[in-house]
């Protein structure tokens, strides 16, 4: 393939092509730059993806199965949503992931520190089914169901190399979890679980050879669960630490980036100090194959960065641990508050000021407190009869099961759209999703009835491999005369800038 003699710098578009320019008496030469060759090539050759590029998990199935199938069909590995949603509901995804879906795809496992037979059966469940990699998130230390799903399985090849068939790529955003991750599991833990009878004692020496996680995402600025990190902080001092470790341990280790990439500038930024791969989430919740409502989807479309906010979480509502949420639009961040709030102060529901069980029964769960608190009841009378056992003997836990419950509706709510519960949606965001609204905005992508999920990736991929194209010009002395648009394209018009005409 011979070099193109460019007369234009807005060539530099068709990223297939080397260039080559003559400028002040020099010639300039730009080689050939597609997006899949950003990051690091044996994170994608691992993981047998076309592109460095990870759309993560969004609870409650809004990582739909659609989703995560247009992720795979695009050469993106995408997770399905598994958090907040029954057993059932996440063995069907994963019996119709299985049969249709042609290419990489993974499950999320969320941190249950509340309910931890629930990681456990979720655990056992992808076991069962032969799931093979998984998103952890939401963790603050290591458990015997992630030791569990990681050493599952694990033997010596013939050339005596380690085989593990179970991966694990962990979203973590403070530096302590580095190290644990990037380690072998704990042997506690792994006797432990020999003397359940999970794995043998060669099974055992065996673990203690490979580490936890061979994939840590350093978890930014994100939606969701977040300790709002800066990425240009964490994800070198991951990087340092991966380092280290590497050489400790003699693995291959992959550092990725997940937290306000949202268009071609925050991606390339990320490539460039480092990472393996980069991880959308927010921005995704507004495609046509996320499992939310057109309602929520429109919402997203129109915040801006100030638009997010923190409040308390559902799954660790006890701890005082936060999530990023929309709040334009919606009370729910005040409501959720109000109710960590009441938790704090008062020892039961029974000892609830009469004012504040009027306003919680009027505007919160707009029925008496008595029949909210049975539909508690009989919700974990079939999915966990032990938290009720434990709320008859502590009134504080029973009031934090009843309070939890409006913080688990709200999503379920928005992502049904009832139109008379719209003050009450929470709806996970970072403020990655002002930074996409900004750059889509006058193109095809500013319409959430045109936002699919491959253009979406596709799009930052190619405008980050252009962007650091340009670069190169101008490392070399040479700035363009025409400004290169960075605006989103449909993906006829970008598959062409990609072939070799």
């Amino acid at each position: 393939m011979s070099p193109v003699n460019c007369c234009y710098p807005v060539d530099c578009r068709y990223l297939a092509r080397p260039l080559s320019l003559h400028h002040g008496g020099r010639l300039i030469q730009l080689p050939a730059l597609l997006p899949q060759s950003l990051g690091d090539p044996q994170f994608t050759s691992e993981l047998q993806v076309r592109y460095p590029y990870l759309c993560g998990a969004m609870a409650n199935g809004i990582s739909s199965v659609d989703l995560v199938s247009a992720c795979a069909k695009a050469g993106i590995c995408g997770f399905f949503g598994a958090a907040g949603l029954r057993l059932a509901e996440i063995e069907q995804a994963i019996t119709t992931l299985q049969a249709h879906c042609q290419g990489t795809f993974g499950f999320n496992l969320i941190h249950s520190p509340f309910d931890p037979l629930l990681e456990q059966r979720t655990v056992e469940l992808y076991l069962k089914h032969g799931i093979t990699l998984i998103e952890a998130s939401a963790f603050m230390d290591i458990t015997l169901p992630l030791v569990k799903y990681r050493v599952t399985g694990i033997k010596q090849g013939t050339a005596g190399e380690i085989i593990v068939p179970n991966r694990i790529i962990v979203k973590v955003s403070r530096q302590e979890l580095v190290k644990k991750f990037f380690s072998p599991p704990p042997l506690a833990m792994l006797e432990l679980l020999r003397d359940q009878g999970g794995i043998d004692n060669r099974q055992l020496e065996l673990a203690q050879n490979i580490p936890l996680a061979n994939y840590l995402t350093a978890e930014a600025d994100s939606g969701g669960h977040t300790d709002k990190q800066a990425l240009v902080s964490i994800l070198p001092t991951f990087i340092h630490d991966k380092e280290r470790l590497q050489k400790q341990y003699r693995s291959t280790l992959h550092v990725g980036a997940a937290g306000g990439i949202a268009d071609p500038y925050s991606a390339l930024a990320a490539l460039a100090m480092g990472a393996s791969y980069i991880v959308s989430g927010s921005i995704n919740q507004a495609c046509v194959e996320a499992a939310t409502s057109t309602t929520v989807k429109h919402m997203l479309s129109q915040a801006k960065q100030a638009d997010i906010t923190m409040c308390p979480a559902a799954d660790m509502f006890e701890m005082g641990i936060k999530v990023q949420v929309l709040k334009k639009g919606t009370m729910f961040p005040m409501r959720a508050q109000k109710l960590y709030d009441i938790y704090r102060t008062y020892p039961s529901i029974e000892t609830l000021p009469n004012d504040l069980r009027d306003e919680l029964e009027e505007k919160f769960f707009r029925q008496p407190l008595a029949k909210a608190w049975q539909e508690v009841a009989n919700y974990f009378t079939s999915y966990d009869h032990q938290q009720l056992v434990r709320a008859e003997r502590d009134s504080k836990h029973k009031l934090a099961l009843l309070c939890r419950s409006y913080l688990g509706q709200s999503s379920q709510w928005a992502n049904q759209g009832l139109s008379d519960r719209q003050v009450d949606y929470q709806i996970w965001c970072g403020a990655s999703m002002g930074v996409f609204n900004s750059w889509v905005e006058g193109s095809f992508l500013a319409n959430p009835e045109q936002r699919r999920v491959a253009d979406v990736a596709l799009n930052i991929l190619y405008h980050a491999a252009l962007l650091a194209r340009l670069q190169n010009l101008y490392q070399q002395g040479y700035t363009p005369r025409a400004v290169i648009d960075v605006k989103p394209l449909p993906l006829t018009e970008l598959r062409a800038y990609l072939e070799d005409r």
